[in-house]
C-alpha cells in the first residue's frame, strides 16, 4: 500500500466521512479550503487507480466507495511512520511526545490503562 499525498489523504478523509457518494458529496464533506470540483474529481480518479476507492457508473456519473477502511490505512501508515522515524519503537514515539509536552500525564495514564485492559 503506497503512502498517499496530502491532497489524496484529504480526499480520502471526505470519502471515509461520507461513505458511498459522488464527487459533489465529497466536495461538501471536504475540509476547508475545498479544492475545485475538477481537482477533486482527478484526485479521486487517481485514488481509484491506486485501489483506494471503487467506482460504479450510474448513468453518466460515477458513484465512489472506499476500497480500504480508514482504520486499515491508519494502521499501515502509522507502522511505517514509527519504523521510519522512531526506530520501530512505539516507546520512542510516546517518549518524543512526552518530552515535547504534547501529551499530558493524564493522557499517558489513559494509555497505560488501555494497555493494562488488553
Amino acid at each position: 500500500m503506497e503512502k498517499l499525498t496530502k491532497q489524496e489523504e484529504a480526499a480520502m478523509q471526505a470519502i471515509w466521512k461520507v461513505g458511498s457518494g459522488f464527487v459533489k458529496d465529497f466536495l461538501e464533506a471536504h475540509a476547508a479550503p475545498a479544492p475545485p470540483y475538477t481537482t477533486l474529481a482527478s484526485t479521486i480518479k487517481n485514488l481509484e487507480k491506486k485501489g483506494y476507492v471503487e467506482a460504479k457508473k450510474i448513468g453518466n456519473v460515477y458513484e465512489y466507495t472506499p476500497g480500504i477502511e480508514e482504520g486499515e490505512y491508519k494502521k499501515k501508515f502509522m507502522s511505517g511512520f514509527v519504523k521510519d522515524y522512531f526506530e520501530n519503537s512505539y516507546k520512542e514515539l510516546v517518549t518524543f511526545f512526552a518530552k515535547d509536552k504534547k501529551i499530558s500525564p493524564e493522557e499517558l495514564q489513559e494509555i497505560i490503562n488501555m494497555i493494562g485492559k488488553k
